[in-house]
């Protein structure tokens, strides 16, 4: 059963997650744009490496400490809800972040909102494991895959060495999670990421797949 009251302790998390998330996005990343653009690094590579390290220390650590606390998932949903706007607004203005935002694409809009998605079920379910593991396949595994390429190629783009370096996170990671249905999981999010099929990226798939392979995996097991 999904908890709809909350504690002024659970109000204090949600502003000090969303706080973490700010400095992550609007003052960390600018920050390290800024230094690395100073040092000659392309504009495109240090963009890269910013959607990366959102992708670890908002997107992952943040899940990681969900369960930690947060009893309630309308608070989450107000989190995501606030934060995917927040990030949609400038695409729609045009007055994009430029230190990690992109014209090409809005992905860092469909991580949020699978963010949220996958979240929201693992409360639903009632074991936010389910939750939590693709998530980090998502966040923690894609964002060592993207730092590889970029160190590799300098620019976006899909490579299976990255691939490996994500399943090298991934298989242990859901293994020590939910054992055989997490590791199978985390081996299929790993193979999945090379693909993007148009608009619908890495950030829907691989959450997406995941999920249903680690509910799959359970219930054959």
């Amino acid at each position: 059963m999904v908890q709809v009251t909350f504690t002024l302790n659970e109000v204090l998390a949600t502003i000090a997650l969303f706080a973490w998330v700010l400095f992550v996005s609007l003052f960390l990343t600018r920050k390290i744009y800024e230094k690395m653009v100073a040092k000659g690094v392309e504009h495109h590579v240090a963009v890269y490496y910013n959607r990366k390290i959102i992708h670890i220390l908002a997107g992952g650590l943040v899940a990681i400490l969900v369960p930690y606390v947060l009893n309630n998932l309308l608070l989450v949903t107000v989190l995501v809800a606030v934060l995917a706007v927040g990030n949609y607004i400038p695409h729609k203005r045009g007055k994009l972040y430029h230190w990690y935002q992109v014209e090409e694409n809005m992905f860092e809009v469909h991580f949020i909102i699978m963010w949220g998605l996958i979240m929201g079920l693992g409360f639903l379910l009632g074991d936010l494991r389910i939750g939590i593991l693709p998530i980090l396949f998502m966040s923690i595994g894609d964002g060592v895959t993207g730092l590889v390429r970029n160190v590799l190629y300098r620019r976006r783009t899909k490579s299976w060495w990255g691939n490996l370096a994500m399943a090298l996170f991934c298989v242990p990671t859901g293994f020590m999670t939910l054992g055989t249905a997490g590791a199978v999981s985390g081996a299929i999010a790993s193979v999945v990421e090379k693909f993007e099929f148009g608009k619908v990226d890495d950030n829907i798939t691989v959450p997406l797949v995941s999920f249903l392979t680690i509910q799959g995996m359970l219930y054959l097991l």
